[in-house]
């Protein structure tokens, strides 16, 4: 009759812990190599292949559930950057990570291509990311650090660049390049902007 509720929460913990170093090795290896073997990853995440097997059942399973993980992270991430950084530097953080999201979803273009749910699956991920940045821009907005009336779909469109760089090359130093003028093109006209007066 003592403590043996004690036990299933350690055990579930270390489940969810597998699976995120699964999925993090996954998005990793698929940013290397389309093919990236499920052994390699299984390697990479300090698993056995038995433990991958048992959160994702097929390599199909795996890839979708990456793309998903960048999904909701990268939506996850526009309020919590908001309450620990001005909303300028939270919009820019969050590009910086949605550069990253845009190299897994370039990386795991020809995974996804093989699986039948592929446009739902783009449909799936455009609202979170959407209102992300929607709150992103309206939080500048108020603060008047951006252009107002800036439209989300717009500012979203505008960064497809971060699709179209190659993962292969120096991405990451490219980039941050392409979103300073970015930043610089939604700060122009904002109140407190770089066209107001000092």
């Amino acid at each position: 009759m003592p403590a043996k509720a004690q036990q299933p929460p350690p055990l579930r913990a270390h489940a969810r812990e597998n699976r995120e170093r699964i999925l993090q090795a996954a998005w990793e290896s698929l940013l290397e190599s389309n093919d990236a073997s499920l052994n390699s990853i299984a390697k990479r995440a300090g698993v056995g292949i038995g433990t991958l097997y048992r959160h994702f059942p097929t390599r199909e399973a795996l890839v979708l559930e990456v793309y998903r993980h960048e999904v909701q992270q990268s939506a996850a991430a526009a309020p919590a950057l908001l309450e620990r950084l001005a909303p300028l530097d939270a919009l820019r953080e969050w590009m910086e990570r949605l550069a990253q999201y845009g190299m897994t979803k370039v990386g795991l273009a020809d995974a996804l291509n093989s699986v039948a749910t592929h446009e739902s699956l783009a449909a799936e991920s455009y609202e979170p990311i959407i209102g992300a940045l929607a709150m992103l821009l309206a939080a500048n907005e108020a603060a008047g650090t951006i252009r107002p009336g800036l439209d989300p779909d717009d500012v979203l469109l505008m960064m497809g660049f971060l699709w179209r760089i190659d993962p292969q090359s120096d991405w990451r130093t490219r980039s941050g390049r392409l979103l300073d003028l970015l930043i610089d093109g939604l700060r122009s006209g904002a109140p407190e902007g770089p066209n107001a007066a000092d």
